[in-house]
């Protein structure tokens, strides 16, 4: 199978700050990608370990094909350090009507302990560019659980804006737990 490289609704395809990028998701990255979300289930909206199986079938099935979308609902792409990548995500749940989309970013795990603030704002830099300049977003937001504060300092310090917290949203490990949103709206 030739899994495509580039999203055929967008101009640009790679977004690049330094020795960082976003390009469209390389199937290569699945295992990994798989990998880490495991490893870090506890603040995913996802209900069981990820094998490789699925892994496999969701990016021949379903990523595969938003390629050639005309307006997709998500847009996915590896977050690379120079070719090696160290994360992914994306714009996900776009709503084209409403022009938003939910921001998703999941980073190696092993980088979250001492780079976490570096890698979220480097790649909210990134995820803005495509967002504002090339799709045309008026406003971005993240969605999540009330289980990560060092997530909301980078969102805070990157001009995002705390819009709700709806409490007691989502039961996690035998409680309700709040969630935590944050949005930033284009300027032009």
């Amino acid at each position: 199978m030739r899994f495509p490289n580039k999203y055929s609704f967008l101009t640009t395809n790679r977004f690049c700050f330094g020795n960082y990028c976003i390009i469209p998701i390389r199937y290569e990255d699945r295992m990994d990608i798989m990998k880490w979300r495991n490893e870090q289930i506890y603040h995913l909206r996802q209900q069981k370990p990820l094998i490789e199986k699925d892994q496999d079938h969701y990016f021949q099935n379903v990523v595969g094909r938003l390629f050639e979308q005309d307006r997709p609902d998500q847009f996915l792409f590896s977050y690379l350090e120079g070719q090696k990548c160290i994360g992914y995500g994306g714009l996900v749940h776009i709503n084209w009507l409403d022009n938003n989309a939910e921001i998703s970013f999941v980073m190696e795990t092993r980088l979250e302990k001492n780079h976490f603030h570096f890698h979220w704002k480097t790649y909210l830099a990134l995820i803005e560019k495509l967002a504002f300049e090339e799709i045309g977003l008026h406003k971005i937001y993240t969605y999540a659980f009330d289980l990560r504060p060092n997530l909301y300092e980078v969102l805070e310090s990157s001009g995002y804006e705390k819009d709700a917290i709806l409490k007691e949203h989502c039961y996690f490990n035998g409680e309700f737990i709040n969630v935590v949103i944050h949005s930033k709206i284009s300027i032009s």
